[in-house]
């Protein structure tokens, strides 16, 4: 099932995230994507892939994927190939990074740093910016730019794992209290769950005073 009551612009930011049903990023042991992507999930993936988004990353996360990816590129035997070909197309698309711990000149290629505090930077991208733009892993960062009010779309597929015992990185973990008006939903491979919102932060619960 697929619908759209609200259309994105091309200066939107996306929030993007896989979950767990229990609300973990990654767990212990697990492979990438906990092991179950499908044709129809990758085949979506790729066609985000072509929308022009510029992804957004902080430090720490920009230091992991940036050596996956290096690593996928040299032929790293610890990838799938389905998540060695998305770690190594990574390096071809743009990718703004906000920290002020990097220095420049960025290694991984196509990789701006941003320094200075992340919200007023994203505020002024998205003011000047052409494009689309999202975050990639970077929970901190997708925290902050939420609560700010600069998340125009936030998005999530959920994969039908519970991970109470190896979970990592609970992502909700220091959100605001957010309201979600749903805009797309669909199922891919019979088992994973797209969820995607028009997020509103709470000053309190709802009917209590303004938002």
């Amino acid at each position: 099932m697929s619908g759209t009551t609200a259309e994105a612009s091309s200066a939107d930011l996306m929030v993007d995230l896989i979950i767990s049903l229990d609300g973990y990023a990654s767990a212990e042991g697990w492979p990438g994507w906990w092991g179950l992507e499908g044709p129809e999930y990758l085949a979506w993936l790729g066609q985000e892939g072509e929308k022009g988004y510029t992804f957004l990353f902080g430090a720490n996360t920009y230091r992991l994927m940036s050596s996956m990816s290096e690593e996928a590129a040299a032929g790293g035997s610890g990838f799938s190939d389905d998540e060695g070909a998305s770690l190594t197309g990574l390096a071809a698309v743009p990718k703004v990074v906000i920290s002020s711990t990097l220095q420049a000149p960025l290694t991984w290629p196509n990789s701006k740093l941003v320094t200075g505090d992340a919200v007023e930077a994203v505020t002024e991208m998205k003011r000047t910016g052409t494009g689309p733009l999202s975050t990639l892993g970077s929970l901190s960062l997708c925290r902050s730019l939420l609560a700010a009010g600069l998340v125009d779309r936030f998005r999530v597929v959920v994969f039908p794992v519970i991970t109470g015992r190896t979970g990592r990185e609970r992502i909700y973990d220091g959100y605001p209290d957010v309201s979600l008006e749903m805009v797309d939903s669909r199922t891919f491979d019979g088992r994973l769950q797209l969820l995607e919102y028009v997020p509103t932060v709470l000053s309190g619960p709802p009917g209590s005073g303004p938002t």
